[in-house]
């Protein structure tokens, strides 16, 4: 069994889905692991709170690839809720082997970019939310 998800990982890395750049994306945002180097960027669009489209850049090990493909998969569709409630064990389950405390850093460094992106999104967008005006018929009303 942990051949198949070693063969899993490696076709992520060697045939990387969602790795690109979009025109308008709804965020943008990168996470580094100064410890080795690795540095992976997302990018994604947001529309009525779920994940549309993922897309990812990034440099570094066969293990930090495969696991930004494969969150970018994972997620799509995703409630912007649900994908900030992933964790640890989300992506230990995701990659399907287990990797030391050193590697560990490799595989959660794309949930921390994403994530980051998602939380900065959602909080611009709930607080334009709340600073947008009434309607025409609350504005000027006085009580």
């Amino acid at each position: 069994m942990k051949d198949l998800y070693q063969e899993r990982i490696m076709d992520h890395y060697r045939s990387t889905r969602n790795r690109g750049t979009l025109e308008t994306p709804s965020f943008s945002s990168g996470s580094y692991n100064p410890s080795c180097g690795d540095a992976i960027a997302f990018q994604g669009i947001i529309k009525d709170g779920a994940v549309e489209r993922v897309v990812f850049e990034g440099k570094g090990c066969i293990l930090s690839h495969a696991a930004a493909s494969m969150l970018a998969d994972h997620i799509r569709g995703m409630g912007c809720d649900e994908v900030l409630a992933l964790g640890t064990a989300d992506m230990r389950k995701l990659i399907g082997i287990e990797v030391g405390p050193t590697r560990m850093k490799c595989v959660l460094l794309p949930l921390e970019a994403l994530q980051e992106g998602v939380k900065n999104m959602h909080a611009s967008s709930q607080a334009s939310h709340k600073a947008s005006p009434g309607t025409a018929g609350e504005r000027g009303r006085r009580g």
